[in-house]
């Protein structure tokens, strides 16, 4: 690494290891001080491509955070999907790690919508851990819950009965019966 990135990153929070500047102006490399089980991964989501530009912002204090605690961050993992998407492969990979011991967001919903104490159970059992840097969550975080949340639900319903109905007139002109 170049001295400068060095120096731009420590001044921008985004150095994976604790830093420091002495009245000096010297930078010096702190030793992390938590002990971890493995390596530190930091997990970033943002729901939509839109949000795309917070996503950066969302590292920096991911790994700021991180270093806050004395953890030195050995891998950015970052996502774009919806929280209540299953099918996140940069999670399932980053969860199915043995070797991530410990996985750090920066609030609970950016790992999942719903269930995040049954995964916090999961890695506890396995000898990890998650780390969440802001435990809090805001109303209007819950409110956008649960719109997610209706929303998915009546696509999966409505989506059902259109694939239905699509495919019961494909079928009637298909044979015949239909008179479109």
């Amino acid at each position: 690494m170049h001295y400068q990135t060095a120096w731009v990153w420590a001044k921008e929070g985004r150095m994976p290891v604790p830093v420091r500047q002495t009245p000096s102006g010297t930078w010096l490399v702190e030793e992390p001080t938590a002990e971890t089980s493995g390596r530190v991964v930091a997990y970033c989501r943002v729901s939509s491509a839109e949000q795309k530009p917070d996503l950066d912002r969302q590292v920096a204090r991911v790994v700021q955070g991180a270093n806050a605690l004395g953890l030195a961050v050995a891998e950015v993992v970052t996502e774009v999907g919806s929280g209540l998407n299953g099918r996140r492969r940069k999670l399932h990979r980053v969860l199915s790690d043995p070797g991530a011991g410990v996985i750090v967001v920066e609030h609970r919903d950016r790992l999942a919508r719903f269930g995040v104490e049954h995964l916090e159970a999961a890695l506890s059992a396995s000898g990890r851990r998650l780390v969440v840097l802001d435990p809090q969550e805001t109303t209007d975080d819950l409110v956008r819950d649960i719109t997610e949340a209706l929303t998915s639900m009546c696509a999966r319903l409505y989506g059902r009965r259109a694939a239905k109905n699509r495919a019961a007139r494909a079928v009637a002109v298909a044979t015949g019966e239909g008179a479109e």
